[in-house]
């Protein structure tokens, strides 16, 4: 279901990172899980920290002080995971 069709609908689709821009007061507690939430969604091909990147360009500018804007920087300036392995190929493998 896209909820988000604005110009960071390919991002969020979902809104949940527009949407906690949207809510007065909220605080750095309820961003956490609300970012925990959007990046459970992310598709694993894409790259989170990019996509981070490109939430807080948009988002960032016009909020500096808001949480959810603390989170993204966060993110935003984390590499790259590497690659994993698991599953059951991943285990054969591991066993030999």
């Amino acid at each position: 279901m896209r909820k988000n069709v604005g110009p960071t609908g390919d991002l969020d689709p979902r809104a949940l990172i527009l949407d906690a821009y949207r809510i007065e007061g909220i605080g750095a507690a309820d961003c956490r899980a609300i970012f925990l939430d959007w990046a459970l969604g992310v598709a694993p091909e894409r790259d989170m920290a990019a996509d981070a990147r490109r939430l807080l360009a948009h988002h960032g500018p016009s909020a500096p002080d808001h949480p959810m804007t603390a989170i993204l920087r966060d993110s935003a300036a984390r590499p790259a995971p590497a690659a994993r392995r698991g599953g059951a190929a991943g285990r054969r493998a591991r066993r030999g």
